[in-house]
């Protein structure tokens, strides 16, 4: 899979993209994320990319033609084009698996107080918020969404089962995870974990996932 980052601040995403799971992925060849400074199509001597909004108001807006000119020298026929905004659809793991089905990414991080609404009205196929408070700029979103995605990669997770066995699949939060000792500082863990018995297992994480999604996320349960 091919991503292309558009952002301000592309030295933001360097170690994230170099280190752990998502480096190992990018090494071998299962997913390749290119990021691209939007100043390098900025046009002047101070290679300005924002500019105030009409009407008047607070901070700076992103300016229409460096983002036309990136987006249309990056895309490709088969580019699925996306704004981070934090008016954007929410970010899903059936949105992200949706994501991972799409041979090709462009993820244009928004700065300041946005971008110019032509740009998200004309280049702009999806719109993605990863939660419901804003960031000082959409380059940590950006990160957020290719992280969530990867792992719904063939070959980008060591071990495929961890994809059906976590938080949010099928509605539910995690169930308690443990590890040796089994007892420490006088907390034992659940008896039922030593017992060998998978099948008793299976009930009381099942048990135990229903019970914290109930007191933390009962808004999952609802019809």
């Amino acid at each position: 899979m091919k991503i292309d980052v558009l952002t301000l601040f592309p030295q933001m995403l360097d170690g994230f993209l170099s280190e752990s799971m998502m480096g190992r992925a990018q090494a071998s060849g299962i997913i390749d994320v290119s990021v691209h400074n939007l100043r390098d199509w900025a046009k002047g001597k101070h290679k300005q990319v924002d500019d105030r909004p009409f009407g008047g108001g607070a901070g700076m807006v992103l300016m229409p033609e460096p983002l036309f000119d990136a987006v249309e020298e990056l895309q490709t026929p088969e580019t699925h084009r996306v704004y981070l905004a934090p008016d954007g659809d929410p970010l899903t793991p059936e949105l992200a698996q949706e994501l991972a089905r799409k041979p090709r990414l462009l993820l244009v991080s928004g700065h300041y107080e946005g971008i110019d609404e032509r740009v998200r009205e004309n280049l702009i196929d999806q719109e993605i918020s990863i939660g419901d408070y804003v960031l000082t700029n959409g380059t940590l979103a950006a990160a957020v969404v290719i992280d969530c995605l990867g792992r719904f990669l063939p070959g980008f997770l060591g071990e495929e089962k961890s994809l059906t066995s976590e938080s949010f699949q099928g509605s539910l939060l995690d169930f308690p995870q443990f590890t040796r000792p089994a007892v420490f500082r006088d907390m034992p863990i659940p008896e039922v974990l030593l017992s060998g018995n998978h099948a008793e297992i299976e009930k009381w994480r099942q048990r135990e996932r229903e019970e914290r999604t109930r007191k933390r996320r009962p808004d999952l349960l609802e019809d």
